[in-house]
């Protein structure tokens, strides 16, 4: 199967899907992922861009990632690009991997970038061309998805849950690729943090660990 996780931010698709892609490459399955932003200055320094980008294609070679698209529209800016451009992007690259199952960020994040990649995400997905995925879910992001304001509209409510018992001591080893994303606890971005929601939800379904997603569609 190919599998597409669609990123708002590099750090975003491990810290939601770490486990589930390490057990999806473990099982054969050719993992792809799109970071859908990068910084720009005054708000991030080319330094500091460099850095993060250097960061996720470690990471990503670590754990075997097939290929990484990253996009240029502006990080925590993203409402000023256009909308259609997003849109294209993310069907180009839907159209180049042809994926079975897309992981996309939950629209009721707080950072906005999140809630315009998820729903241009769906733009892209939809359900009219050639290319149909076999499901599309959605992922917490920690800082992100519980920090909002608490309305339903908002709320992440998971329905599947995996199992990934097996693969947390090594999302947790891959996580440290992401140095300067990291903090310590008790913020949400520590290992702690990472670990301790793992176990929560995996207690949810009486296994060690495990990352839990919204299912958005599902075509039998």
């Amino acid at each position: 199967m190919n599998i597409l996780v669609i990123a708002p931010h590099a750090d975003d698709e491990i810290l939601g899907v770490g486990g589930t892609i390490i057990k999806h490459i473990e099982q054969g399955d050719s993992v792809y992922i799109c970071i859908a932003s990068r910084g720009y200055p005054p708000l991030f320094s080319d330094e500091f861009v460099e850095s993060i980008i250097k960061e996720a294609i470690a990471c990503h070679k670590l754990i075997g990632i097939k290929k990484t698209f990253f996009f240029d529209f502006p990080a925590a800016m993203l409402e000023t690009a256009n909308r259609n451009e997003i849109n294209d992007k993310l069907h180009d690259v839907i159209d180049e991997v042809k994926p079975d199952i897309v992981f996309i960020p939950h629209y009721g994040d707080m950072q906005k970038d999140h809630e315009i990649i998820a729903k241009a995400s769906m733009v892209a997905l939809r359900p009219k061309y050639e290319h149909k995925v076999k499901a599309i879910y959605s992922y917490e992001t920690l800082s992100e998805t519980e920090w909002n304001i608490p309305h339903s509209t908002n709320t992440f409510i998971p329905t599947v849950y995996i199992d990934i018992s097996d693969y947390i001591q090594i999302k947790l080893e891959v996580l440290k690729q992401y140095k300067s994303q990291l903090s310590d606890f008790p913020n949400p971005r520590s290992l702690e943090a990472i670990e301790a929601l793992s176990k929560y939800r995996g207690s949810t379904i009486n296994v060690r660990a495990a990352e839990s997603f919204v299912l958005i569609r599902q075509i039998m």
